[in-house]
C-alpha cells in the first residue's frame, strides 16, 4: 500500500542520492521535517538534535556541504543553517520519506468525507465541489477537482462575453446541463456583435454534435482554403479551436472546481504580493492547472510535481500532488492539492489518495 501511494510525475532520479550513506539520509531527512515544521533555515546544532546522532557540528557542517555539492539542499544568503531544494524534496519522497497507508488515516477525517460524499451521493457537480473544499479544508492549502468527463457529450450551447485585454470568456453547455465556462486569449478585441455572431455560427452549425466530433470537424474547416472562408467563419473556429483544446485523442478538456485558494497567503514563502497575484491569476483562468492535471488523467497513482517539474513557470515554487478517480473502474477526473513545497508530504499524500478513492465510490454509488 504503501508503495503505491508513492509517485514521482516528471521527476530525475537523484543519482547522488544512491552515493549517500545512513548518517547522509538521516541528516538530509531530519533537515527537512524540521524546515516543514519551522520554516526556518536549519542549522548544525538542531540537525544533531533532531537526526538523534552523537556527532561533531563540524562532522555535520562537512555532512551538509557534500549534500549542498548534490544539490540536496542550498544555504540562503541571510542565515548559516540550509534549506531542501526541489531536487532534495524529490529524494526525501522518493526514498526517505515513510508514507502512512490510507487506512491510517484520521479517523476524523474519514468519516467527514464518508458522510459528505454520503451525502450528495446523487448529485456529481456536489460531490466535486465538497471533495474540492474537503480537500482544502483537510488540509490547509488549495483544493482541485476536475468535473468528470462524460462519456457522452453532445454540445447543446455556446456563448461568447467579451471581458478586458483581448480575452473572452466561453460558456460551453454540455447534454443540456452541463456548464463549462473558459477564458480565451485571442489576437484582437471582438465587439459584442461580432461575438453574438460567431456564437450563433457555432451553434448552427454544430448543436446536437458530440464534442469530439465538433473538434474533428473544426481541425477539418481550417485545413480547407482560408480564402474560401469569410472572416465571420474564420474568427468563429479561431475561437472554438481554443475553446476544444489541442489534445490528439480528441477529448475536449474539462473544467476544474479550486477552493481554499486563499490558504496559501498563509505561507510566508509565497508572500511576495505580486507572486500571489500571478498565481490567483492562474487559478481564475484554469488553463495551466487544467494541462497540469490532464497529464495526470492517464496515471493510475498518486502523482506528486515539486516545484519545476510542474513545467509550468507559475508552479515554479509550489507542490502539487495529485490523484486520479474512477467511476466504473475507467479513470474520469484528476483532484489534488497545490501548496508549497514546505509541505507535511507524510499526511497529505494519504488524504489525496483516499479523497480520491471515496469520491469515486460515492460517483459509482450515485449512477
Amino acid at each position: 500500500m504503501v508503495d503505491e501511494l508513492r509517485g514521482a510525475a516528471g521527476a530525475e532520479s537523484a543519482a547522488p542520492g544512491s552515493a549517500l550513506n545512513d548518517r547522509a539520509q538521516r541528516l538530509l531527512t531530519a533537515l527537512i521535517e524540521a524546515y516543514i515544521r519551522d520554516g526556518q533555515p536549519v542549522g548544525s546544532r538542531t540537525l544533531t538534535r533532531e537526526s538523534g546522532l552523537q556527532l561533531s557540528s563540524a562532522t555535520v557542517r562537512n555532512v551538509m556541504a557534500d549534500l549542498e555539492e548534490y544539490g540536496f539542499v542550498s544555504s540562503p544568503h541571510t542565515s548559516a543553517g540550509r534549506v531542501p531544494t526541489d531536487k532534495g524534496y524529490r529524494f526525501f519522497v522518493d526514498t526517505l520519506l515513510k508514507l502512512r497507508p490510507t487506512g491510517s488515516v484520521d479517523q476524523g477525517v474519514l468519516n467527514v468525507l464518508e458522510r459528505r460524499f454520503g451525502a450528495n451521493a446523487d448529485d456529481p457537480r456536489a460531490l466535486i465541489s465538497s471533495a474540492s473544499q474537503l480537500l482544502s479544508s483537510f488540509t490547509q492549502l488549495a483544493g482541485v477537482v476536475t468535473i468528470p468527463r462524460p462519456s457522452h457529450a453532445a454540445l447543446t450551447q455556446i456563448e461568447f462575453l467579451g471581458l478586458t485585454e483581448n480575452r473572452v470568456l466561453a460558456i460551453l453547455v454540455v447534454n443540456g446541463r452541463e456548464v463549462q465556462n473558459r477564458v480565451l486569449q485571442l489576437e484582437r478585441s471582438f465587439a459584442p456583435e461580432e461575438l453574438r455572431r460567431a456564437a450563433n455560427f457555432l451553434n448552427e452549425q454544430f448543436r446536437g454534435r458530440e464534442l469530439a466530433d465538433v473538434r474533428a470537424q473544426l481541425l477539418a474547416q481550417l485545413q480547407e482554403t482560408r480564402a474560401d472562408m469569410n472572416q465571420l467563419m474564420l474568427d468563429a473556429i479561431s475561437m472554438a479551436q481554443q475553446m476544444f483544446g489541442q489534445r490528439a485523442d480528441g477529448e475536449v478538456p474539462t473544467d476544474v472546481v479550486i477552493a481554499g485558494e486563499t490558504n496559501l497567503m498563509g505561507f510566508a514563502e509565497l508572500s511576495n504580493v505580486e507572486k500571489l497575484k500571478r498565481l490567483f491569476d492562474a487559478f481564475n483562468e484554469k488553463r495551466d492547472i487544467l494541462h497540469l492535471l490532464d497529464q495526470c488523467v492517464t496515471a493510475d497513482r498518486v502523482q506528486i510535481f515539486i516545484g519545476h517539474e510542474s513545467g509550468y513557470q507559475i508552479l515554479d515554487d509550489l507542490l502539487v500532488v495529485t490523484a486520479p478517480y474512477t467511476v466504473d473502474n475507467e479513470i474520469v477526473g484528476v483532484l489534488g492539492v497545490i501548496g508549497p513545497t514546505r509541505m507535511a508530504y507524510e499526511r497529505v499524500i494519504p488524504i489525496v489518495d483516499l479523497t480520491a478513492r471515496l469520491l469515486g465510490s460515492a460517483l459509482n454509488q450515485g449512477r
